[in-house]
């Protein structure tokens, strides 16, 4: 097992076509996906995939407060875009997308399941106070290093990139392996600069299997 992983956040139904929270090119990134997962596997590298994992009645919805969804508001004290109802534990929105070469993938988190709190990272909620299990399975598997893609690139892979980085990981980002919300113009721009001056390396598809022969 090499001490490096790919990373695929949340390429589940509801963010892709016809989906409860589609983000716009979302399955797009399906190819590439599933190419990085080919080149892992062969390379011995683990496949790690995070799943948005909501109740019912979560506060992040839109529906729970009676306001339109991308409103903006407070949830439990920290700033709070109200969504869709997505990705409901169980639903056939939650589900990894049809597409997604499920098979090859090692290990699955699920987040977001506190009803009081989102969680767009893969590591932690968005206040930070509870951690998934993913830190503490690389750890176990002596990961140093995470190739990241998946939707969306404004939310869930920004913070996961993010908070990765804090906990010391080495990170790579495949800039067409994600899509993004893009609520304001030009989100998904920033995000990719907020996560290479953080200390991310971003690279294409074609620019990885290049330079990682």
């Amino acid at each position: 097992m090499k001490h490096r992983a790919l990373l695929l956040v949340d390429l589940q139904n509801d963010f892709c076509a016809g989906g409860a929270l589609a983000v716009p090119e979302g399955d797009s990134t399906l190819d590439v996906a599933n190419a990085l997962i080919d080149w892992s596997k062969a390379r011995g590298e683990a496949v790690l995939a995070s799943q948005d994992w909501h109740p019912a009645d979560h506060g992040s919805f839109a529906s729970q407060h009676g306001v339109e969804p991308f409103s903006q508001g407070l949830l439990d004290g920290l700033p709070q875009t109200f969504w869709p109802d997505h990705c409901v534990q169980n639903s056939t929105g939650a589900q990894l997308h049809p597409l997604l070469n499920q098979a090859a993938i090692s290990a699955l988190f699920h987040k977001g399941e506190n009803p009081e709190i989102d969680s767009y990272s893969a590591f932690f909620d968005n206040g930070q106070r509870q951690k998934t299990a993913l830190d503490a399975w690389l750890r176990t598997h002596a990961i140093a290093e995470l190739t990241v893609l998946g939707l969306a690139t404004d939310y869930c892979v920004k913070f996961t990139v993010l908070d990765a980085l804090k906990l010391g990981y080495q990170v790579n980002v495949i800039t067409d392996g994600c899509r993004g919300v893009n609520i304001q113009a030009g989100d998904s721009a920033q995000a990719f600069m907020d996560m290479a001056g953080a200390g991310a390396t971003l690279y294409t598809l074609a620019d990885w299997l290049e330079t990682q022969a």
